[in-house]
């Protein structure tokens, strides 16, 4: 029997072996997504039908599919072929369902920094994440964890200098939150703080380190608001 013959069988076994419901939502996950960039393709080509170029052939064509890739989601690794669109002029198709470089849906990226804050240690994220997304979470290194953790502290820092001049706040919540992960002789601390808009809608406006809950550490976060330009203070704070 042929060796190719003889993984293709040991595959179908390891299927399987896994639950048909896991099975089931995998597959309607893959036909959906396939579904959805195929539409979007036929959508793009029909919104640009009466573009012509001096024969009166179209500018914007089908042109087959690029290779077929994987994308990681909850129900596993998710195989897709992006269709391909040919330009016949300078334009360029890029898919806002499907970005060129994406390898992972946004939720694995929330699961990381949730994992993460649990105290879940760099060099155990693949193992963790495999536990819980299966097999095919084991592509998320220790390398890609740091480099997440990178853009992470860019995104933090730029967030935290932020203009505050023209936000007006009624409510405020403050409160001190301990996590597991030791850095010293006591857990960690990091002062939240969220405030409530006149027309109710709930704002994040601080997540720093602090020592324990006191006062000079909410100090400090108070006076870093007034520095980004909060000059009103709320009607109430708890």
């Amino acid at each position: 029997m042929p060796e190719s013959k003889v993984v293709s069988l040991e595959e179908r076994a390891k299927d399987e072996q896994k639950p048909f419901l896991e099975q089931l939502l995998k597959e309607g996950a893959r036909k959906l997504l396939q579904a959805a960039i195929e539409n979007e393709v036929l959508d793009y080509i029909q919104f640009h039908k009466d573009r012509l170029d001096e024969n009166g052939q179209r500018l914007v064509v089908r042109n087959g599919h690029l290779p077929e890739r994987e994308v990681l989601s909850g129900a596993g690794r998710i195989p897709v072929r992006q269709p391909r669109v040919r330009h016949r002029d300078q334009g360029r198709f890029s898919s806002a369902i499907l970005p060129k470089y994406m390898r992972r849906v946004p939720s694995v990226d929330a699961l990381i920094p949730a994992l993460y804050l649990k105290g879940i240690s760099t060099g155990d994220f693949s193992e963790a994440l495999t536990a819980i997304l299966g097999e095919g979470a084991s592509g998320l290194s220790a390398t890609n964890i740091v480099r997440l953790k990178s853009s992470w502290e860019t995104d933090y820092k730029a967030w935290s200098q932020r203009d505050l001049s023209a936000k007006r706040y009624v409510y405020w919540w403050a409160d001190g939150v301990y996590f597991n992960v030791r850095v010293d002789e006591e857990r960690s601390c990091v002062l939240v703080l969220i405030g409530a808009t006149e027309d109710g809608t709930k704002e994040l406006l601080a997540v720093v380190d602090g020592y324990r809950e006191s006062t000079q550490s909410w100090g400090e976060l108070l006076g870093q608001l007034k520095r980004l330009g909060l000059a009103v203070a709320p009607k109430l704070a708890i």
